[in-house]
């Protein structure tokens, strides 16, 4: 924020996303209702909701699946929108995936389909948590693809 008259503060928006891992390896991932895009289960944190409820709560909303928070993977800035994506690393802890208003399929993936079937912004979130460091990597983008 700035106190120079004159002077806008750029708005931005956060947002949270899990890549729900199974043991087996595969990945939680939402076909959304709105555009058709698979993707990650997640969505805006909303005001006064801590970080890792808004992961649990967005994951629950959207799949039917509940969570546990294992650590942050990555934070990623759509430069044209101004969103700010943070992605954590979650374990399954019940619950039975389900379609909801905002997915209209949900399916487990393997880091394979993960590419196939995701946008390249969308496939580095979940390729990125499924890397064994634990240091989170730090992405820009235009909405669709990775900026140098």
């Amino acid at each position: 924020m700035s106190d120079s008259p004159g002077v806008i503060a750029p708005l931005h928006s956060v947002s949270v996303a899990g890549v729900v891992v199974r043991e087996d390896g595969r990945v939680l991932a939402i076909r959304r209702a709105d555009n058709g895009t698979w993707e990650p289960p997640g969505g805006v944190l909303e005001l006064g909701e801590g970080v890792e409820d808004g992961v649990c709560r967005e994951v629950w909303e959207e799949t039917g699946v509940n969570v546990g928070v294992e650590r942050l993977t990555g934070v990623y800035k759509n430069m044209r929108l101004g969103v700010i994506a943070l992605v954590f690393r979650c374990r399954p802890e019940g619950g039975e995936a389900r379609v909801s208003d905002e997915a209209a399929a949900v399916d487990w993936l393997t880091p394979d389909e993960v590419s196939g079937r995701m946008a390249e912004v969308y496939a580095v979130r979940v390729l990125d948590a499924l890397r064994d460091d634990t240091a989170p990597v730090i992405r820009t983008h235009d909405g669709r693809r990775l900026l140098p």
